[in-house]
């Protein structure tokens, strides 16, 4: 797991009878990645984990941000995950979520080789994922990238306004930008002095 950020603190050893990578705390948030001895299924296998594994972290007071399968040979299983009740993500959430989803994907077995399953917060500099994202960070600046071209370019970089139904706007140099959130490929917050200020309150 690769190690960014400013001021990590790294956790080495097994956890839970686990073997742990270094775990980072700090402006990208808290990660643990566990191997698992148990091939990627097909084009919808994140969209499959997904659905099986939702219900159960739901119940237990977490929200799925992102899910990512990447790798052929031993692929590593990301889950981005949140607190629902927006209180920051401790090494001992991740851990929990870890072993929840393990003990979901050992009996339906989605992913059928040698993997490492990453569990991580979304850190401050987190990626916008779903609609109520570009709301809920609405004043913050942001990159965005989208799947083709708008006005002749694809890349934005701005303060967020919101969403306003399936239109995301945001302003930067030029003005006002409106852009379909369907077309958004890839969004995430930039690392403000802003944005370290309002995580100090919580």
């Amino acid at each position: 797991m690769k190690q960014v950020g400013p001021g990590p603190t790294f956790l080495f050893g097994p956890i839970f009878g686990w073997l742990i990578d270094p775990v980072l705390q700090g402006s990208r948030g808290v990660a643990l990645s566990e191997r698992h001895d148990a091939e990627v299924g097909t084009g919808t296998a994140a969209e499959q984990i997904e659905r099986l594994i939702e219900p159960s972290l739901s119940a237990m007071g977490y929200e799925i941000v992102r899910i990512m399968i990447m790798g052929k040979h031993t692929p590593t299983l990301q889950i981005m995950a949140e607190r629902k009740d927006d209180q920051p993500m401790t090494v001992e959430d991740c851990a929990d979520i870890s072993r929840q989803i393990s003990a979901v994907l050992d009996v339906e077995d989605p992913i059928r080789s040698a993997y490492t399953l990453e569990v991580s917060s979304p850190g401050l500099d987190r990626p916008l994922t779903r609609p109520k994202d570009f709301q809920r960070f609405a004043g913050y600046e942001a990159k965005l990238e989208t799947r083709f071209p708008i006005d002749g370019r694809r890349k934005f970089t701005g303060k967020l306004i919101g969403i306003d139904g399936e239109v995301v706007k945001l302003k930067d140099d030029a003005g006002e930008v409106s852009l379909p959130y369907a077309q958004i490929q890839k969004a995430k917050l930039v690392l403000t002095d802003g944005l370290l200020r309002q995580s100090q309150k919580h």
